[in-house]
């Protein structure tokens, strides 16, 4: 299938490893123009190096923080300078910390907020010009599992992405008729540094092995095992491509069947 992604500029967050940097690769192999930005400078100028490397495409890197409103900005500004018309935007951020209720303070839950939602609002805002300037668009948001089925030891982060998901499913409603769509991707167990870190805390908390948790944890999932990040990185360039140009206010599970809801 042709993603209809060649030449067609896209801004992916938090893209020096993981899912982003999964997502800039798809993209990038499918002919788009990359623009990655994460906090560490150092690290997402190599992943930028090794997205060229791979598929020959157009790749610049930035460095910004999810957490300050300048930095958006200012991200969304050199790209349009130095790339063009943004087409396509991932809404990415690290996670909050694990813990319970009681393990947080107002600040732990600003910063929170500011992390997770307002980032979200942010960057958001910072696409929409460019994308009504050039006649649609396509946003998509990686939340999480815990915004269908909460998550004992993420409190901070059921109740923040759960923000998130409100949020894009009321802006699909307010900017369809711009062509501006707005979707969700929600992963599962996908084996990220974020999942290793949740599950070492899960394995602390139960008194056994990382190893002996990991393969409880696979056991009970339909497909018996964990997800690539690759996997998920192919769906987020679908959802972000024209190729899915009628699905809007979606949240599409990457979860190889770990979440039981119907709904």
């Amino acid at each position: 299938m042709d993603l209809k992604l060649k030449d067609q500029v896209v801004m992916i967050a938090a893209a020096s490893k993981g899912m982003g940097y999964a997502t800039a690769l798809e993209c990038a192999r499918e002919g788009a123009i990359v623009s990655m930005a994460s906090r560490d400078k150092d690290a997402i100028e190599a992943a930028a190096e090794m997205i060229r490397q791979e598929t020959g495409a157009k790749v610049k890197a930035y460095s910004f923080d999810a957490s300050d409103a300048q930095s958006i900005a200012q991200w969304a500004e050199d790209t349009l300078k130095d790339l063009g018309p943004v087409k396509g935007l991932l809404v990415n951020a690290g996670g909050p910390p694990t813990g319970q209720f009681d393990s947080f303070d107002d600040d732990d839950w600003q910063s929170a907020f500011e992390l997770t939602l307002l980032s979200s609002v942010r960057m958001i805002r910072a696409v929409l010009p460019s994308m009504r300037a050039s006649g649609g668009g396509s946003i998509l948001a990686i939340t999480s599992s815990s915004v269908k089925e909460p998550i004992d030891i993420l409190i901070l982060s059921n109740v923040m992405r759960s923000g998130v998901t409100a949020l894009i499913k009321s802006l699909s409603q307010q900017l369809g008729a711009e062509n501006i769509r707005l979707n969700t991707l929600i992963p599962g167990k996908i084996d990220t540094d974020r999942l290793r870190g949740t599950n070492q805390a899960q394995a602390q908390k139960k008194g056994i092995s990382l190893e002996e948790h990991n393969a409880q944890m696979a056991a009970q999932l339909p497909m018996r095992r964990f997800g690539d990040a690759d996997e998920v990185g192919r769906a987020c360039a679908f959802l972000l491509s024209d190729a899915a140009s009628y699905i809007t206010g979606v949240s599409l599970a990457v979860d190889g069947g770990l979440i039981k809801t119907v709904w």
